[in-house]
């Protein structure tokens, strides 16, 4: 579905942004992409979706692209409504308006997102998160078999989180490839299959489980983090015979010389 072999991209007379990254994203599969303000996160998820060229090495597609940008706003006050409805420009022929089956597909998006009752209002007037579950769901309404979202979860609170990590779970449930950039180790966690962890000028590719450890983590913010281990006795969980094994990140912020060495912090 989507394939970067050996890519990197750069600004003229600065540093490579990244390089070497290789990748694939399956049907039903999701690779996240982790790393620091300014490790290029935002600007491999654009190349993969074809918004910039790579510099070097390749991207192939074999699907079209749902992308989610960051929400930013937009001087244009369109409806919410008319927003995910632009996600249905690819099934619309050429000089002719969305019909009725694009118009009950965007609601129809909106309603899986839970902003159906958002559908009357202005775009530039809702806050930064229910934007952003309007880019959600123009993704979703275009109908791709691939997704590319950049940070989907920003500027969310932590119900609206859950929403967006459980859709995205249940959209690869359904076939759907991902290629999604996060700050939050957890959201990877709970999502991703493959990581690609982008350090200054370089990447590490691998499996979510392996690279996201303690170890790895601290390095690639430069701040202490714990790997904790647990049972998840959740909903989830309690349709299995057993808990579900899970895994999150916690972040030390006492960064003391006693806390780095393991005093007083668990």
């Amino acid at each position: 579905m989507l394939e970067l072999r050996e890519a990197g991209f750069g600004y003229p007379g600065q540093p490579a942004v990244f390089r070497n990254v290789t990748l694939q994203v399956a049907a039903g599969s999701v690779t996240a992409v982790l790393g620091p303000n300014g490790s290029g996160k935002t600007t491999l998820v654009r190349c993969a979706a074809g918004l910039l060229p790579v510099q070097q090495g390749s991207v192939r597609r074999r699907e079209a692209v749902g992308f989610v940008p960051q929400a930013r706003g937009t001087s244009f006050a369109y409806r919410a409504f008319d927003m995910v409805l632009m996600g249905r420009a690819r099934h619309v022929q050429l000089f002719r308006s969305p019909g009725a089956g694009d118009r009950a597909a965007a609601l129809f998006a909106m309603e899986r997102v839970g902003i159906a009752a958002l559908r009357d209002r202005s775009f530039p007037t809702l806050s930064g998160g229910e934007q952003q579950l309007v880019l959600i769901a123009r993704a979703v309404a275009a109908e791709t078999n691939l997704l590319i979202l950049d940070e989907p979860s920003t500027g969310l609170d932590l119900k609206n989180q859950v929403r967006v990590l459980r859709l995205l779970r249940e959209l690869a449930a359904d076939g759907i490839g991902m290629l999604l950039s996060t700050h939050d180790p957890d959201h990877a966690l709970y999502l991703a299959d493959t990581v690609v962890l982008l350090h200054p000028g370089e990447a590490q590719q691998g499996p979510a489980a392996e690279l996201l450890t303690e170890t790895s983590l601290s390095a690639l913010y430069g701040v202490r983090v714990s790997a904790v281990d647990y049972l998840d006795s959740g909903a989830e969980a309690t349709r299995a015979a057993v808990p579900a094994p899970r895994r999150t990140i916690v972040t030390h912020y006492d960064d003391s010389p006693a806390a780095r060495h393991g005093e007083g912090a668990p």
